[in-house]
């Protein structure tokens, strides 16, 4: 057990390596930056973290949403310079909001970000950073500095004549085998490891590969020398005014967001597997700060990961030191290792971010998706066609609107239920989901399954005498005994405002005046208060007011049945 635990460990520390390098690269950063987003940060969430499990260091997410939106302005290899300085600001305003979140205790902002919109967000992202791997698979010099699929693909291939057929062979070699590993693990939950162990041996295998024979693959393009040594001070390469000041607060802000969402995922999941929990405003504010103190240390955006936190738990990390240990590895690696990656080829890093970001694609949650909810579909499908055809920023603004539009709808056009009993009980429920609820005649039923306030109160009284009518339609139609009494079953209304109070008393009034009766059933808590205050239960007080919908029936139908009998 000891020989495994102490595989396990290093699997993971020379996995944050080979990841930090990679995810640098995924954000068009330099290879060193990943480094040190993996050595300070860590360092200082294990103090003012809440996670025992969360594996801190650079995310997929976060480095592709940065290389997305700061290369559509700015390029990363002719303005090399301005990039890392916009990046680490981008960085300081990322953990300036993320720590307001948690000051402020808004944390609810990120979840505007809805499951569906990530679903469609990241595939859309996951298949354009795939494309312009290419860049690196086939040995272009030469690409377009756009975001958006058309473009890349136009630079693909109209720049055929610097493709180079030894870094294609090679590139698309470790391609397979880097794919192939993550199948294995994924059908085979137990052999985790080929996935965490396959991008470091195709980093060292390609290495040697090149160096050996680097007089035939010197066209190749390599990382080249890496300067040894801890992170720089970047503190003076913060900006605060200038043309590029409110790209990077943009960028800053829809990164934080993103990568907040995943590290308190990510940590909450791992919590609840250990039987413990974090605090989300603590988790929001230790992320912040470390991404704030990182901008000024050479680092970019950092949080919780998922795979670096998946890797340490299963390398038996049980708490917040198991970040202590992979900060003093990585700081090993900067003070010793550097030269080891000089003749280390791009094309093997452009191989490794293909198959990190390919697992983003998720088509079959997307087909559920399809199945279960189609404005969820709709917002996953903007966001999805609007990263690849538009931006990033514009593709998310657009399913978060839609997203928004779905909140709207469900609070103006609330659900109602017309309700049958359950033959030979007392039960009453919806007539469309349960075959044998059956409807009681003269007695139509109607359930509420919303707050009624200002936004739906109109809706809601047209919607009510409206299904009157067509009631009193069918009765004619069938010649059935005529409406005697309607009945709202208010259990689900949880809350009520004024405009609410309203609705009800005119539709009191309006039924008051066609002979109906309106009797309320069991509206609970604060709904019951307001409407005694508001003296609207007095014009209920009589026959009016029902604890339930079988008492409620019982009791009408005993006094029409008197009433019958003695006129």
């Amino acid at each position: 057990m000891i020989i495994i635990s102490t595989i396990d460990k290093s699997l993971n520390l020379f996995f944050l390596v080979e990841q930090g390098i990679s995810y640098a690269k995924l954000a068009n950063l330099p290879p060193l930056l990943g480094l040190y987003s993996s050595f300070l940060p860590p360092l200082l969430y294990s103090v003012l973290g809440s996670s025992r499990h969360l594996g801190i260091g650079p995310i997929a997410i976060g480095s592709l949403v940065m290389g997305t939106m700061l290369g559509e302005t700015i390029s990363s290899t002719d303005e090399q310079h301005l990039y890392v300085k916009v990046a680490f600001t981008t960085t300081f305003f990322a953990g300036l909001f993320q720590t307001s979140l948690g000051f402020f205790r808004l944390g609810f902002i990120i979840y505007f970000l809805s499951k569906a919109t990530l679903i469609g967000f990241m595939s859309g992202a996951a298949i354009l950073v795939s494309l312009q791997q290419l860049k690196g698979l086939f040995g272009i010099i030469h690409f377009t500095g756009k975001m958006q699929i058309i473009p890349v693909l136009d630079s693909v291939f109209s720049n055929r004549k610097e493709w180079s057929w030894k870094t294609m062979v090679m590139g698309f070699c470790f391609l397979v085998i880097l794919l192939a590993a993550r199948q294995i693990s994924l059908k085979k939950p137990k052999l985790f490891w080929i996935s965490v162990v396959a991008p470091l041996t195709s980093v060292i295998l390609s290495t040697i590969l090149v160096y050996v024979f680097r007089s035939k693959f010197h066209d190749i393009s390599q990382i080249g020398r890496l300067q040894k040594g801890v992170n720089p001070s970047s503190a003076n390469m913060l900006f605060f005014n200038g043309p590029q000041l409110s790209l990077a607060i943009k960028t800053g802000i829809v990164t934080g967001i993103l990568s907040l969402t995943e590290g308190i995922a990510v940590g909450r999941t791992f919590a609840s597997m250990e039987n413990y929990q974090i605090d989300g405003n603590k988790e929001m504010t230790a992320v912040g700060i470390m991404n704030m103190a990182g901008s000024c240390a050479s680092c970019y955006v950092s949080s919780g990961s998922f795979s670096r936190s998946a890797v340490n738990y299963n390398a038996g990390a049980k708490t917040a030191i198991s970040n202590i240990v992979m900060a003093a590895t990585v700081l090993i690696t900067l003070l010793f290792l550097m030269p080891l990656f000089t003749y280390t080829p791009n094309l093997i890093l452009s191989a490794i971010i293909v198959t990190a970001v390919i697992g983003l694609i998720d088509y079959e949650a997307a087909f559920k998706l399809w199945k279960l909810d189609k404005i969820d579909f709709l917002a996953c499908s903007c966001s999805f066609f609007g990263v690849l055809f538009i931006s990033v920023q514009i593709g998310l603004a657009i399913a978060v609107g839609v997203s928004v539009f779905k909140i709207i709808l469900h609070v103006t056009r609330p659900n109602t239920l017309v309700l049958g009993n359950i033959p030979g009980t007392q039960i009453y429920r919806s007539v469309n989901r349960y075959e044998n609820a059956s409807r009681v005649p003269s007695f139509p039923i109607l359930g509420i399954e919303s707050p009624i306030f200002f936004a739906n109160s109109s809706y809601l009284q047209e919607r009510i005498l409206r299904w009157i009518r067509e009631e009193e339609t069918k009765i004619e139609k069938s010649r059935e005994e005529t409406l005697k009494c309607v009945v709202l079953d208010m259990t689900a209304v949880t809350a009520i405002d004024t405009s609410g109070i309203d609705a009800i008393s005119e539709l009191q009034r309006r039924l008051s005046r066609r002979s109906l009766k309106l009797v309320l059933v069991n509206p609970v808590g604060t709904v019951t208060e307001k409407l005694h205050h508001s003296k609207i239960l007095d014009l209920f007080q009589s026959n009016g007011l029902y604890l339930t919908v079988g008492e409620a029936v019982g009791d009408i139908s005993s006094l029409l049945e008197t009433s019958v009998s003695n006129g």
